[in-house]
């Protein structure tokens, strides 16, 4: 594992500027003793900010039931895809929906019964996890985000957007907190009304309005390579992403369960927001980078995109800096 990880840092030449995360080889046995082993969870009795390197089908069982407040799964979607060590590949709907199940129902176990669960996923996955997750709690919404990144087609549309299913295990007792995922964004004609603004804000640095959250998401920005939050995996969701998820379903002090945790997304966001994390990665490299990454949470508690208690538009660093001086407190 050490020539491996020694390999993707030192083989690819990166600009002076690139801040994409890698670890090196004397880091390696510090960031170990932030990831648990699966044959050391027998001497568990907490699960509580907790990185397991294992598959997840073979310490599921171990967990707890209903220990989770929000579970977050990134799944590998039905496309051949190359993760470091492993590979995914594509099957037809069917087959796609059967792997699904072959963990989704334990997962769902493990959610308290007023929890939430949000799944990712693209066009081509997306109605077999629709599908799967009816079959053990209740879809609330379809989120689509759009993933500004990618590359062109001759033949067909560019694919530039990707799902997020909603679902809970009561939908007459959840929790979503709508306040804590409003938007601020420009108003570019502004109306008035008696001479004052109407439903918006005049300041030094423009005017803006405090909106509602939808279920369709323009503002998100695909990690890459000067953003501290960059790594080398194929499909690392933004921070800012599931920054949204963790802030509407979940309080300070719940605890976030993410089976596919890849390079850390969500425990690094969960640990940022002040809530307690549980994942769980098969690959070493991935969880390597993931310990890496929560260490570094340890003193930059910065979410790109998020100041000042609110999501802004893409293109409002600027802006962002100038708010960050009097951010709101994560509650």
């Amino acid at each position: 594992m050490l020539m491996l990880i020694d390999m993707v840092n030192n083989d690819k030449i990166r600009a002076g500027r690139n801040r994409t995360l890698t670890v090196s080889e004397e880091e390696i046995p510090v960031l170990k003793k932030g990831i648990t082993l699966s044959s050391e969870l027998s001497d568990k009795t907490s699960f509580v900010d907790m990185l397991i390197n294992a598959d997840a089908l073979t310490v599921l069982d171990r967990i707890p039931d209903e220990c989770a407040n929000l579970i977050i799964i990134d799944p590998p979607y039905n496309l051949s895809k190359t993760f470091n060590s492993s590979k995914f590949n594509a099957m037809s709907d069917n087959m796609y929906e059967e792997y699904l199940r072959t963990w989704f129902k334990k997962v769902c176990a493990k959610l308290k019964p007023n929890g939430s669960l949000y799944m990712c996923g693209d066009w081509k996955c997306s109605s077999s996890q629709q599908k799967v997750i009816s079959e053990e709690l209740t879809i609330i919404n379809r989120i689509t985000w759009q993933r500004e990144k990618g590359r062109g087609a001759k033949t067909n549309w560019k694919n530039a957007m990707e799902d997020i299913w909603f679902a809970v295990k009561d939908k007459d007792d959840y929790y979503f907190d709508v306040d804590s995922v409003k938007m601020k964004r420009q108003v570019i004609a502004p109306y008035k009304e008696n001479g004052k603004p109407k439903d918006w804000e005049e300041t030094e640095d423009g005017n803006f309005r405090i909106t509602f959250p939808s279920n369709f998401w323009d503002d998100i920005s695909i990690p890459f390579w000067s953003m501290p939050e960059n790594t080398d995996h194929p499909t690392q969701k933004p921070e800012k992403l599931i920054a949204k998820l963790i802030l509407a379903s979940s309080r300070p002090g719940d605890l976030v369960f993410d089976p596919f945790v890849g390079s850390g997304t969500t425990c690094v966001v969960a640990k940022k927001l002040n809530r307690h994390y549980l994942g769980i990665e098969i690959d070493e490299e991935y969880c390597l980078w993931a310990a890496k990454r929560l260490a570094q949470a340890e003193k930059d508690m910065e979410i790109q995109g998020y100041n000042g208690g609110f999501f802004w538009e893409r293109n409002t660093l600027n802006l962002q800096k100038k708010a960050s001086s009097v951010r709101r407190p994560h509650s």
